[in-house]
């Protein structure tokens, strides 16, 4: 096993590294392509990770949250339109969408008063701003749940062989 740092600055891929017992090397050997010396580069911020290293520490990790705060946090393009997803159990999930679900119900019938005419007056703006966030909590809700399965499949506690077939459908 792998003697832990005592560092107190550990970035994400550090810690998710770490709290699979891997020494850098053993990491390296799991990552095939990525070598130890690139793994303490990235992990201590002297260069930042490509996508496809990410992509591949998200996959041998069986991290997909690695690839969330890649996009939302490193990336530039992602900075402006990923949101960051936090991790949350399945009840969590459900009852946030549940919730907004509900309120996204009742607001209907002014969404549509608001889109009647195609052009949103100063006094519909208010209740529009307020409906584009509730959908936008409806997004944040949809990744998270889709962040849940990935990390649920990738432990294997969601039959993936199942999972699949059923997908493709």
């Amino acid at each position: 096993m792998a003697r832990a740092s005592t560092r107190d600055n550990k970035n994400v891929f550090w810690h998710t590294r770490e709290a699979l017992g891997l020494s850098r090397e053993a990491a390296s050997e799991l990552l095939e392509t990525i070598p130890p010396e690139r793994i303490e580069r990235i992990e201590t911020e002297k260069f930042m990770p490509h996508p496809d290293e990410v992509l591949l520490m998200a996959e041998k990790y069986k991290a997909p949250t690695l690839c969330n705060y890649y996009c939302s946090q490193i990336c530039p393009i992602g900075q402006q339109y990923v949101p960051e997803i936090k991790v949350k159990d399945l009840s969590q999930i459900v009852l946030e969408m549940l919730a907004s679900l509900n309120s996204m119900q009742r607001q209907t019938t002014r969404l549509i008063d608001i889109a009647a005419d195609g052009v949103i007056d100063n006094d519909e703006l208010k209740d529009f701003v307020h409906i584009q966030k509730e959908l936008e909590r409806i997004s944040i809700t949809v990744e998270t749940l889709q962040l849940w399965s990935e990390q649920m499949l990738a432990n294997g506690k969601i039959n993936m062989e199942q999972y699949n077939a059923l997908t493709s459908q």
